[in-house]
């Protein structure tokens, strides 16, 4: 349905974007997970034809939209990182100026707005100014914005940034909804690996400009099928047992996490008698430990050697 073709976007001699090249089927939900910096939002806005590619390709259904982007932004909506509202207006008011925007008028525009209003949840709330509604409520009407031209292709970029946990779950609903009973095609960028792990049919993982993985989230599993992750729970930090557990070549990763270390280290390496003799060297008392076949995260740090938010 869409796809990049060795695309590349280039800013003072450094590429942001150097030779990406990933697809969407009709109907399928894909993650698209990196980094900050990593080329994710500078792809977006190549595929959304807000920037011209310096090289490379866009397709849709087999044609390229860089010298007709009008044949995109027909079948697109965007939902992007920051809330593009009018602060002054009412939630009606706003999606009235971006369906007209969207050429709809009259009665079909009405319905449209009672439509998406009713998707978000916020019929009843239509009439209120947006400056004062909460950041969970500002991002619906923001979905619903995107919503009002009944896009092909969906857009997600990290929409459950800052808010509420009761929006983020109602948000990551409906998104379920639109894509697997609507069919609706969507591109998700999150800094919530959860959202991904739950949304997503396929995943692919940017780092430097590049496609550095791709797949569905099993075959990226996969990835560590010979080893196993070791979260400890620490009752402090120190960066001196950090250190040498790092140094160790029988463990493979060690990274630091809000309560601890997450470790990564080949299955059935029976390491943790030297886990505890390196903490009780370091006088770090371990509150909990736990043992697990890798996850989608842990994939991700493996490959790109930082956390999501660096």
């Amino acid at each position: 349905m869409l796809e990049t073709e060795d695309l590349k976007k280039v800013y003072r001699a450094r590429a942001a974007v150097d030779g990406v090249n990933f697809y969407l089927d009709k109907g399928e939900s894909v993650g698209l997970l990196g980094p900050n910096g990593a080329g994710k939002s500078t792809t977006i806005s190549m595929i959304s034809s807000l920037v011209k590619p310096t090289a490379g390709d866009i397709r849709l259904h087999g044609k390229s939209i860089l010298k007709n982007p009008g044949d995109i932004r027909r079948v697109l909506g965007v939902v992007p990182q920051e809330i593009a509202l009018y602060q002054e207006l009412t939630a009606y008011e706003n999606l009235k100026f971006f369906g007209r925007i969207y050429g709809l008028r009259g009665k079909g525009l009405e319905q449209k707005i009672q439509d998406v209003l009713d998707l978000v949840g916020l019929t009843e709330r239509q009439k209120e100014v947006v400056k004062t509604y909460s950041g969970g409520m500002q991002r619906r009407i923001n979905i619903a914005a995107a919503l009002l031209h009944e896009p092909e292709i969906l857009i997600m970029d990290e929409p459950t940034v800052g808010i509420d946990p009761q929006s983020r779950n109602h948000i990551l609903e409906m998104v379920r909804v639109l894509n697997r009973e609507k069919g609706l095609t969507v591109l998700y960028t999150s800094h919530y690996m959860e959202e991904v792990e739950r949304l997503c049919d396929r995943v692919y993982i940017m780092d430097h400009g590049r496609v550095i993985a791709s797949g569905t989230k099993d075959e990226l599993k996969s990835i560590l099928s010979g080893e196993e992750t070791v979260l400890l729970d620490l009752d402090r930090y120190d960066p001196q047992l950090t250190q040498e557990l790092r140094a160790k070549e029988e463990i493979l990763q060690t990274v630091e996490t809000e309560k601890g270390l997450r470790l990564i280290v080949p299955k059935g390496s029976r390491l943790l008698g030297t886990i505890f003799q390196v903490a009780e060297s370091h006088q770090a008392q371990i509150l909990n430990v736990s043992v697990h076949v890798p996850t989608l995260e842990d994939v991700f740090l493996h490959l790109t050697g930082r956390k999501l938010r660096d």
